[in-house]
């Protein structure tokens, strides 16, 4: 009689599945590490990964990017095919919704799921409208509607942003999500905080953090004249950069300000963007401008002026100097914003939560540094 034997790696799968449908592991629960998993079978790292990725094909586990691997409950093991919409009216003109969404639909829960791309009536878009009115709220308004009459399980919405009418505008599209009683997950930035009608999950990095570490790195380069540019208009995400970039220059006993710079496409030379050593920008197309800027006036990056960026968007490495920056991982954003929908599915009344995956820095010539790595942010 011939015995034929499996592959290692799948004799450990099916152990594993065992367990997982046996109760050894609850739904919800963090499993094991690769590391223990190596030391319980005995095997090398690479079996034991090609073990998770076939449970994680076979619906038994989630990977959640910076913060490991979770078991799945039954019910999202048995749902079907559901639609989700989204609400992204700033889609094509920021660089990091693009993947974000990609991200969503590349990520192996959306197996079996559908995404609304939905498009809002350009030519009733462009009929006349009241001064000062901005197309992109009239569109906000447009796309949830067009996804609760889709009767969508749930909804991404990445708030109106840098519009003057954006706090309003955002208070309307969560009113009629709210009263059509789907389930949103919020994708990179919170809403004003008076225009929150309800607790949401919120899916997007620590963007604290993320001036907090741009600024960091050219203060540990010996500058101590940083200046945080950015342009006119209110945004929660900013908000919070600039608090990292304050407390920065507070650790380090620095002196810096922010310089708001009107929407044109080219930013003035002022007085003030001379007298600072280096740059933190709000976002890498800021980064992109000032940078322009500087250049046109004769000025040497990183020899006389140095950047730091934000976001990591694909130009940034393309710019006339490659730019410094601090990387926004946006696929695992979108694939991490369904897995917290499907839960929010599964139970309802849990608390909302705000899921913030860890940013890092991209060194290239724009600050200075020699490193060309990209490494993890340091723990504050």
């Amino acid at each position: 009689m011939t015995v034929v034997l499996k592959p290692i790696y799948q004799q450990i799968t099916e152990r594993l599945e065992r367990d997982i449908r046996g109760g050894k592991y609850a739904a919800g629960q963090k499993f094991p590490s690769e590391a223990a998993l190596i030391q319980r079978f005995g095997v090398s790292r690479i079996t034991v990964g090609r073990a998770v990725r076939e449970l994680q094909q076979r619906g038994l586990l989630d990977r959640v990017a910076g913060s490991g691997t979770y078991v799945r409950g039954a019910e999202q093991q048995r749902r079907g095919g559901l639609l989700f919409g989204l609400v992204i009216p700033n889609l094509g003109e920021t660089e990091i919704f693009e993947p974000i969404c990609q991200g969503i639909a590349a990520s192996h829960d959306a197996v079996g799921h559908a995404l609304l791309w939905a498009h809002a009536d350009q030519g009733r878009l462009s009929e006349p409208r009241p001064s000062g009115s901005d197309p992109k709220e009239e569109q906000a308004i447009e796309l949830a509607r067009q996804s609760i009459a889709r009767r969508v399980a749930g909804i991404f919405f990445a708030p109106l942003e840098f519009s003057a009418s954006s706090a309003r505008v955002n208070l309307r599209v969560m009113k009629l999500i709210e009263a059509a009683r789907i389930p949103v997950v919020l994708l990179d930035r919170r809403p004003e905080e008076s225009t929150g009608r309800r607790a949401c999950d919120l899916v997007g990095i620590d963007n604290h953090r993320a001036g907090y570490i741009a600024t960091e790195h050219l203060l540990r380069q010996g500058v101590r004249r940083v200046g945080f540019v950015r342009v006119e208009g209110q945004a929660t995400t900013i908000k919070a950069r600039v608090r990292g970039f304050h407390d920065a220059l507070r650790e380090f006993d620095a002196a810096g300000h922010v310089l708001t710079m009107p929407a044109a496409e080219r930013f003035p030379l002022t007085t003030a963007i001379r007298e600072c050593e280096a740059f933190v920008c709000a976002n890498d197309r800021v980064a992109a401008r000032i940078m322009q800027t500087l250049l046109a006036a004769g000025l040497r990056i990183p020899r006389d002026v140095r950047i730091v960026g934000i976001d990591d968007v694909n130009y940034a490495a393309l710019l006339p100097v490659p730019l410094t920056t601090v990387h926004q991982p946006c696929r695992d954003i979108g694939e991490t914003a369904l897995r917290v929908m499907l839960e929010r599915l599964d139970r309802p009344k849990m608390p909302a939560r705000d899921v913030l995956l860890e940013c890092s820095l991209v060194v290239r010539e724009s600050c200075g540094a020699a490193s060309m790595d990209l490494f993890p942010a340091e723990s504050v």
